[in-house]
């Protein structure tokens, strides 16, 4: 995706004596300097802040997730656990955390894994084992069925083209494929649509949704709107918004988390640790375009403490 902007990027004086030391402090004596915490973690890259992590064991004999878990609380301690996970192992628990209890958030596991390259999902499934001890396709196999089921093993092959290229001839083959399945297309055993959402390139799904509304008269949005329902419809809606404009269909994800009584936190860690040092930057350009409203501002009005300092802290 070529224009994307992160905000974190790595930081340029890193001294990661300097930073253990005053991470240290920060948590030593009468209550903890929060802002400190703030002012180092969220500027710098997520290979600094493992940087951190080891040099903190090797130097002081303790676990820096263990002092600052004991020091922290709340959403603010589980934003900085995120940011001090490698960014792998951290999807793997937001990938175990979707599925477990009761009921499965298959929007998140369709997020995560649209949203990865065939390598990252290749890593995804090692280190979920590693992390967990289990299977992510058995957990998968066992926790969804159906047509949801089988549209998330299509995702977990990680058999996405990634050429980058457009092949309009085939582009315009999909498309038909689509139309005169029918209904057929978007469920069922063998869905023409699973299969081209999993497998093709986002540009190419692009230039296929364009194809299928020039023959159907119908925006691709529309036509699943009307042929699937429940959580099959919207693991479709978010991987063509996803396919058509990642950023925006962050910025969707996050207004979404905002809106309404109380506020979806754990969506917010994702989406704000997840992306910042990829295209978080693009993610805020696009949020004000379409709701009028700067990120930063909306996340202000929605979060408090040191948990909204943080965030913000990372949109810069």
């Amino acid at each position: 995706m070529g224009n994307c902007q992160p905000t974190v990027v790595p930081y340029e004086d890193f001294d990661v004596v300097a930073d253990i030391k005053a991470i240290r402090k920060a948590c030593k004596g009468l209550g903890t300097d929060e802002q400190a915490i703030i002012d180092i973690l969220a500027n710098r890259s997520a290979a600094q802040r493992l940087e951190i992590k080891h040099a903190y064991f090797e130097k002081y004999d303790d676990e820096l997730v263990e002092v600052l878990k004991s020091e922290l609380s709340g959403n603010f301690e589980n934003a900085i656990l995120a940011m001090l996970d490698p960014p792998h192992v951290f999807a793997v628990k937001e990938l175990r955390k979707a599925m477990k209890g009761a009921g499965t958030d298959e929007d998140v596991l369709v997020e995560i894994l649209c949203s990865a390259t065939n390598a990252e999902i290749a890593n995804y499934i090692e280190t979920y084992v590693y992390v967990h001890d289990r299977d992510l396709e058995a957990d998968i196999e066992a926790d969804t069925s159906g047509d949801v089921r089988r549209l998330l093993t299509l995702l977990l092959q990680g058999n996405r083209d990634e050429s980058y290229e457009v092949d309009e001839a085939l582009a315009e083959q999909d498309a038909v494929s689509l139309f005169e399945a029918g209904e057929d297309c978007f469920g069922t055993d063998e869905s023409t649509f699973s299969f081209i959402l999993a497998t093709r390139n986002y540009l190419q799904l692009q230039a296929t949704f364009k194809a299928y509304e020039a023959i159907s008269g119908t925006e691709i949005l529309d036509a699943i709107d009307k042929e699937t329902s429940g959580t099959l419809k919207d693991c479709y809606t978010t991987l063509v918004r996803c396919a058509k404009n990642p950023q925006l269909y962050f910025a969707r994800k996050l207004n979404a988390a905002m809106k309404g009584a109380g506020t979806d936190e754990d969506t917010l860690i994702r989406i704000i640790v997840c992306r910042s040092e990829f295209d978080l930057e693009t993610i805020k350009d696009m949020y004000l375009e379409k709701y009028d409203v700067s990120l930063k501002d909306a996340i202000s009005s929605e979060c408090g403490g040191d948990f909204k300092r943080l965030l913000l802290a990372i949109l810069h």
